[in-house]
C-alpha cells in the first residue's frame, strides 16, 4: 500500500491549491475528487467567466468577511490576491479588472483557470484520483486512513490530510457536505449551515410584473426589529419570485440570519440614494411646476423605469394618466417617500442548493488560523468553504479558497 505524505480531499479551488503548494515543497501528494473532472464549481462561477478574485486591498478582504475576517488574515497574507494573479500570469493567463474591483481572466472563460491549475498539478506530479468519494477518516498507528467509495471501498493511507470538500451549495458539483460529516465524527463543531449569496423570495404579488428589471446605483435597507441595516449602492434585479443581483446577494446572509428569528423581514429600496427625501420632494415640486399639464407617469419616468412607475402608481392608487396639476401635496409627499422607501416583504431565500456559497461550517475556534490545522486532530487541515463564514460577492470567496488552500498545503509540509 502506498503511504502518501499528504492526501487532499476535494479538487475545487482550495483543494487544488493545497495540492499544488504541498507538491511544490516536494511532498508526495494525492488529490481525491468525487467527480470525473476537477474544478467543476469554478466552471460555474461568474456566469462561466470566473470572477477569480478582487483587486481590493487586504483590509477590504478582512472587512468583507465580517467576524471571520480576523481569522482569515494570516491566509490572505500568505497568499494574497496579487500572489494569485502572479500565480496564473506565470502560466500565461492574464486578467482584467471590472466593476467594483472584480477580476476576470481576459479569455472570459472559467475553463482557462481550471486549465492552468491542472498544468500546475501535472507539472508537480500530484496523483489525481477521480470518481472517489470520501466516506470516513480515522487516525491509526500514526497515520490517517481514508475510506473511499470507489466501487471496492479502497483505503488510502497518508501522514496528513487536508479536507477541502466545499460546502453544500450547488450539489451537482459534488458539494454534498461529506467534509462536514467527516469532521463531526472526529469531534469538530459544525456551525449551522445556511445559504449565502442567494436570491430572496418576496411576498408581494406584483413582483412578477417586474421580472427581469434591473435597478442600478440603488441602496437597500433591512428592518430587523429596532435595527435598520443599510447597504452601499449597487445593482438589484427583480425576478419572478423576488429579488437578486449583486447588492441582494451581499445582504442575503444578514437577512437569512434574521429570518431564523422572524417569519418575515422588511426590506426597502432607495431608488434615488443621492438625495434625501426633503431634497427629492423639492425636486419633484420643481418638475411638477414645469410640467403641470403633463401626465404624472411622464414626470416619474424621469426617476424610474416605466414598469416600476406603473407599480408605484398602483400602490398609491393614482391613475397613470392623471395630470400633474391634479396631484395633491399629500400625494406628492407619498410619491417622494415611495421612491426613497420602496417596500418589499422578504419571505426567505431560495434553497441552499441555489446559493453561491455556504455560510456556516467548521468552527474557526477549532482551527489554527496560522496553519489551518485542526486544534483537535493533529495532522488534519481544513481549507475553503468548509470553514465557517463567507464574504461578499465579487471574488472574495474564491480568494478565500485559494488562500486557505495555499496556507494549509504549505503548513502541512512542516
Amino acid at each position: 500500500m502506498i503511504i502518501y505524505d499528504i492526501a487532499v480531499v476535494g479538487a475545487g479551488p482550495a483543494g487544488m491549491m493545497a495540492a499544488i503548494r504541498s507538491s511544490q515543497l516536494k511532498k508526495n501528494v494525492l488529490l481525491i475528487e468525487r467527480n470525473d473532472v476537477i474544478g467543476k464549481k469554478i466552471l460555474l462561477t461568474g456566469n462561466g467567466r470566473c470572477n477569480i478574485t478582487n483587486i481590493s486591498p487586504l483590509e477590504v478582504f478582512i472587512k468583507n468577511f465580517g467576524k471571520q475576517g480576523t481569522f482569515l488574515k494570516p491566509a490572505f497574507f500568505a497568499f494574497s490576491n496579487h500572489h494569485l494573479i502572479d500565480f496564473f500570469n506565470a502560466k500565461g493567463l492574464f486578467f482584467k479588472t471590472e466593476d467594483e474591483g472584480r477580476v476576470f481572466p481576459v479569455t472570459n472563460k472559467a475553463f482557462s483557470v481550471v486549465k492552468v491549475l491542472k498544468e500546475y498539478l501535472l507539472e508537480n506530479n500530484v496523483t489525481l484520483l477521480y470518481n472517489a468519494r470520501a466516506l470516513a477518516l480515522e487516525r491509526k498507528d500514526g497515520l490517517f486512513q481514508l475510506e473511499l467509495d470507489t466501487g471496492d471501498h479502497n483505503k488510502i493511507c497518508a501522514e496528513k490530510v487536508i479536507l477541502a470538500t466545499g460546502g453544500v451549495s450547488y450539489k451537482k458539483t459534488g458539494s454534498s457536505g461529506d467534509g462536514f460529516c467527516i469532521a463531526k465524527k472526529l469531534g469538530h463543531t459544525v456551525i449551522d449551515l445556511r445559504p449565502a449569496l442567494v436570491p430572496l423570495r418576496a411576498e408581494e404579488p406584483w413582483i412578477k410584473k417586474l421580472q427581469g428589471l434591473s435597478l442600478k446605483e440603488i441602496r437597500v435597507s433591512i428592518q430587523c426589529g429596532n435595527r435598520n441595516i443599510g447597504s452601499p449602492t449597487g445593482e438589484l434585479m427583480f425576478t419572478h419570485f423576488g429579488i437578486s443581483g449583486p447588492l441582494v446577494l451581499d445582504v442575503s446572509s444578514t437577512i437569512v440570519s434574521e429570518l431564523a428569528h422572524n417569519k418575515k423581514v422588511m426590506l426597502s429600496i432607495d431608488c434615488i440614494p443621492g438625495v434625501n427625501q426633503e431634497q427629492l420632494s423639492r425636486r419633484l415640486l420643481s418638475e411638477f411646476n414645469i410640467g403641470r399639464n403633463l401626465q404624472i407617469q411622464t414626470i416619474i419616468k424621469s426617476f424610474l423605469p416605466q414598469r416600476l412607475v406603473s407599480v408605484v402608481m398602483q400602490l398609491l392608487d393614482i391613475d397613470l394618466c392623471t395630470r400633474v396639476h391634479q396631484i395633491t401635496k399629500k400625494e406628492r409627499f407619498l410619491i417622494a417617500h415611495l421612491l426613497k422607501f420602496f417596500p418589499l416583504t422578504i419571505l426567505g431565500p431560495l434553497s441552499i442548493d441555489e446559493a453561491m456559497v455556504t455560510n456556516g461550517g467548521i468552527s474557526t475556534k477549532e482551527i489554527n488560523a496560522k496553519t489551518m490545522e485542526s486544534r483537535l486532530v493533529p495532522g488534519l487541515y481544513f481549507a475553503g468553504e468548509l470553514i465557517d463564514g463567507c464574504g461578499k460577492s465579487g471574488g472574495y470567496n474564491l480568494q478565500q479558497a485559494f488562500s486557505t488552500g495555499y496556507l494549509a498545503g504549505e503548513k502541512a509540509c512542516a
